[in-house]
């Protein structure tokens, strides 16, 4: 029989699995048609297979799956019976909370020290499928009262168990055959708990530097000390408050932090004495209304906040240089007129009238229309775009009289203990339901483009975001629930043979844990999630 791995012909024999045709360690999983498998597949003859390493998205997923369950396992043996929390990529590396461990150096690195000699065994990661009755048994044995709450909203009866070292556990997602793939990472200590290091996204034979995010960590810990006010760890905490119907309540609190943070930022603003007003983050953040609730918490200080529209800036089309997948890469800070706002920012600043561009999208080019604009002494500049935080973009202007916000949906819910919900994944979620809304574009075109546009966050936005002034997370831990209704039929709605149906599968597979609510008109018209779902007032016809 013969298959065909990344275009080479290779016989194998009956029964033979995908790792007894591909040796290399590096090899972490297997992609057929729209399928991600595992290396312990067989498989069918004929088959067309691309063999995914740690430069497929995929395959850093597998490696970071396997590499998780290694550290459990790890932490099983070291601290029997003390939870652990994996909460949130932190650069290139997880942070884990232990609640109730004091953490120190020597506990993380016996916790290390174990997880090495696991990895150095080579120990096989086995698949078993057991009934969800008997799923349930094991977590009471095992005092996993996470994973027995979230089992009460699965609707298969067949359960996934994979096992390592005495220790069951359920991933959403292929992993590595065994240990020995994942000996690439390092433990570090990272008050309130630990940073599990990965390896380098370019050099996955070393660990990926470590790079301090203060600030960042600082905008986690605020909204994860929030959510434990609020009893809102996990998807469960969500399910149960709409089973005792008070979810519309969740809402309101959850809008009103908002609001809160939003006044801040404002109040921040003006006493740093700044004129220009920066708005970065990465996609379907909900940076447009943010910039709208801002103009008016600043209107409400005395203010009279100016808007200068980016878009307008672009280049035309025909002049942008092309990306990796042969479209114009709009995520390049030289797609804008650099020059031109630079010059256009200090004319303003210094209260002279300009003749801003206005850009004709349909036409791809600017039009032969401007409009005048004048900035009074007192009155603030807001620009918001992907390059706000860069300094190229303003070059010419004093960093004394620049403000910089950097927004990004930051989730802190987890689906239990040790299945995190990817901040990522909640982004993609909201760019799907809008894109498929308001813009025609289906949900398998907008997962087409989303590595284009996490190549262009990773360099253009994700490097600046410790430079901003402020931080905003404007992810609503009330927003799945709600998003689902949208989301959830046009994912199921991809076919197997779609290049993106391992993608939609995943996204599908863990809002299966998430139950449906509908109080939509409990949401206020201002709110951030009105960007995506509609309803907002911010892009009302002007009367």
């Amino acid at each position: 029989m013969r298959v065909f791995i990344d275009g080479k012909e290779t016989e194998f024999p009956g029964g033979a699995t995908y790792r007894d045709l591909i040796k290399s360690y590096s090899v972490l999983g297997v992609s057929v048609g729209g399928r991600t498998l595992s290396l312990n597949a067989r498989p069918e003859p004929g088959a067309q297979a691309h063999a995914l390493t740690y430069f497929d998205e995929e395959g850093r997923r597998i490696y970071e799956r396997t590499l998780q369950f290694v550290l459990l396992a790890a932490a099983h043996r070291v601290i029997p019976g003390r939870r652990v929390r994996i909460e949130h990529s932190f650069g290139e590396a997880l942070f884990i909370r232990l609640p109730k461990t004091t953490v120190t150096r020597q506990l993380v690195a016996k916790i290390e020290q174990e997880m090495r000699s696991i990895v150095e065994r080579d120990l096989p990661i086995p698949l078993t499928e057991s009934s969800k009755a008997e799923a349930n048994r094991y977590f009471e044995e095992t005092n996993q009262g996470d994973k027995l709450r979230l089992l009460r909203y699965r609707n298969f009866e067949k359960f996934r168990f994979y096992e390592l070292c005495g220790l069951k556990e359920y991933f959403y997602g292929e992993m590595a055959p065994s240990t020995g793939y994942v000996r690439v990472f390092q433990l570090r200590m990272y008050l309130p708990g630990l940073l599990m290091r990965t390896p380098h996204a370019k050099d996955p034979t070393r660990v990926a530097p470590f790079r301090d995010l203060p600030k960042l960590m600082k905008t986690f810990g605020e909204t994860g000390r929030w959510n434990g006010i609020l009893g809102c760890e996990n998807a469960a905490d969500i399910n149960e408050m709409i089973e005792r119907r008070s979810f519309r309540e969740f809402i309101r609190v959850n809008e009103a932090l908002h609001e809160r943070s939003i006044e801040r930022i404002a109040d921040e603003f003006l006493k740093s004495g700044a004129r220009v007003i920066l708005i970065a983050g990465p996609s379907s953040s909900g940076k447009t209304t943010f910039a709208h609730r801002l103009q008016i918490a600043l209107k409400v200080l005395g203010l009279r906040p100016m808007k200068l529209s980016l878009d307008d800036y672009y280049r035309d089309r025909k002049d942008i240089p092309l990306g990796e997948d042969g479209r114009p890469d709009l995520e390049r800070l030289d797609t804008l007129d650099v020059p031109l706002l630079d010059e256009h920012l200090v004319k303003l600043l210094q209260g002279e009238a300009v003749e801003a561009p206005i850009f004709d999208f349909p036409k791809g080019m600017r039009s032969d229309r401007t409009q005048t604009l004048r900035a009074a002494a007192d009155q603030p500049i807001v620009i918001e775009g992907i390059h706000g935080l860069n300094d190229q973009l303003t070059e010419s202007v004093p960093r004394e009289l620049k403000f910089k916000i950097y927004i990004s949906a930051l989730t802190m819910l987890n689906l239990d203990d040790h299945n995190r919900i990817r901040t990522t994944d909640a982004r993609l979620l909201r760019r799907i339901v809008r894109d498929y809304q308001f813009r025609g574009t289906s949900p398998e075109e907008t997962m087409a483009m989303w590595p284009s546009v996490r190549r262009g966050e990773e360099s253009y936005i994700f490097p600046f975001q410790e430079e901003a002034d402020a931080m905003f997370n404007s992810a609503l831990a009330y927003e799945l629930p709600i998003m689902k209704k949208y989301v959830y039929p046009v994912l199921q709605a991809v076919k197997p043979e779609s290049p993106h149906y391992t993608l939609a599968r995943r996204l599908v597979k863990f809002l299966n844990y998430i139950r449906t609510a509908d109080v939509e008109d409990e949401i206020p018209i201002n709110s951030i999630l009105r960007e995506f779902i509609g309803g907002s007032c911010f892009y009302r016809e002007q009367d």
